[in-house]
């Protein structure tokens, strides 16, 4: 479990193949900021770009996972080397600061524009259809990783835009600065929203006399 909150960004150094075939995945190799792999144990979760991934090595600097050819399907920017935010995961201590995050990408979404507005910066980004219905005003939503709120929400055949407003800093302390439009990046609906849409549209259960 994750809350959205990147704790450092790494970046991705190697990416090795585990077969010859296309239903092998691939080895990442991935270089962390200085003394974030202290406090790591091999088999540790740590999130790229929101997608939850399990350490299989590690030194001082670099640790490695292994991702499936599924997982690369359904996930963007871990397939090549270049920035990635990290997130360890939750310890029962912590503060929680974002949101309640799985770590588990429902959609991949593209940029429509990203650029500079007053202090701030505005990020639209188009989500698929079928993750609109969870996409609501002042609602959470994850973004390779970041826990964000959404500013503006419209509806279209093309699927669901929706604005959100990033700070300085998170622009600076994460790799949401290296988007441009046309990028793809990871959408995590709210799992609040993913429980209420089941409740409402599950069947109803028969009253046994």
């Amino acid at each position: 479990m994750f809350t959205g909150i990147i704790t450092g960004v790494g970046r991705i150094v190697e990416v090795n193949d585990l077969g010859r075939s296309l239903q092998h995945g691939k080895r990442l190799r991935i270089e962390a900021p200085a003394g974030y792999l202290l406090d790591v144990a091999l088999g540790d979760s740590i999130a790229l770009n929101g997608a939850c991934m399990t350490v299989v090595s590690f030194d001082d600097t670099h640790f490695c996972i292994d991702i499936s050819a599924e997982s690369l399907r359904l996930t963007s920017g871990l397939d090549r080397p270049g920035r990635v935010n990290l997130e360890k995961a939750l310890r029962a201590h912590d503060r929680f600061g974002g949101h309640i995050v799985s770590g588990h990408v429902d959609g991949l979404g593209q940029v429509v524009s990203f650029g500079p507005i007053g202090e701030s910066w505005l990020l639209r980004i188009l989500a698929p259809r079928a993750l609109g219905r969870f996409l609501a005003y002042k609602g959470s939503i994850t973004v390779n990783g970041v826990s964000l709120t959404v500013n503006a929400v419209s509806d279209s055949d093309a699927g669901t835009t929706f604005d959100i407003n990033l700070i300085p800093h998170t622009v600076a302390n994460t790799s949401l600065g290296d988007l441009a439009a046309g990028s793809s990046v990871n959408l995590e609906i709210d799992t609040v929203a993913r429980y209420v849409e089941r409740m409402m549209n599950a069947p109803a259960p028969t009253l046994e006399s």
